[in-house]
């Protein structure tokens, strides 16, 4: 089993959180099927994806371990996805606005036959928002490659009255369950980068 690690995500703010904790990845993007299946659940569909991704990632590179994620923004039955337009955008932040959302993550490690998954919800509330705001939000580009339509690490952490869990699970990937994972695969934090 190599200890060089690969990340099946094209998504720059996990890489990003990978190497604030130390961790070395090469990036191997593997397309999967990201529609949510009738009768799915928001956590089913999370771990779907993600186990889906690392599979692919590993059947494409035998013998390397191999870590992939996913992330949902939800808000009761409903998993809000990356918008598909402006309009998508502004029902899906005027939907968030003053109230509570679940962003669940879910992060896997596998290598060969060895998958190990593990989901992490967080809670999220917003304070109002004014129609003006959220134009301006989405004129900055922001919203656009964004679950939910907003991104905490970015312009949008002014919307944000409170979290309940995992800051780095709402941006991507949480840190305390990856590093927990990737120790038991033999890959540690804190590499020289």
């Amino acid at each position: 089993m190599s200890t060089e690690l690969l990340l099946a995500s094209a998504s720059p703010r996990r890489a990003e959180l990978l190497a604030q904790i130390g961790v070395r990845a090469t990036r191997l993007i593997c397309s999967v099927d990201e529609q949510v299946q009738p009768g799915e659940s928001s956590e089913r569909y999370v771990e779907r994806v993600t186990r889906d991704k690392v599979l692919a990632a590993v059947r494409a590179a035998p013998g390397r371990v191999v870590l992939a994620a996913d992330t949902a923004v939800v808000q009761g039955d409903r998993i809000l996805g990356k918008p598909t337009d402006r309009d998508d955008a502004m029902r899906m932040l005027a939907s968030l606005s003053g109230a509570e959302h679940t962003v669940m993550t879910a992060v896997a490690v596998a290598c060969d036959q060895r998958v190990e998954l593990v989901r992490v919800d967080t809670q999220v509330r917003f304070r109002a928002l004014s129609e003006a705001e959220i134009n301006a939000y989405w004129d900055t580009g922001e919203p656009a490659d964004k679950a939910g339509s907003y991104g905490i690490q970015g312009l949008a952490a002014v919307f944000v009255e409170r979290i309940e869990g995992s800051y780095s699970a709402v941006v991507g990937l949480p840190l305390l369950e990856t590093a927990t994972l990737l120790k038991s695969f033999g890959i540690p934090c804190w590499q020289r980068l």
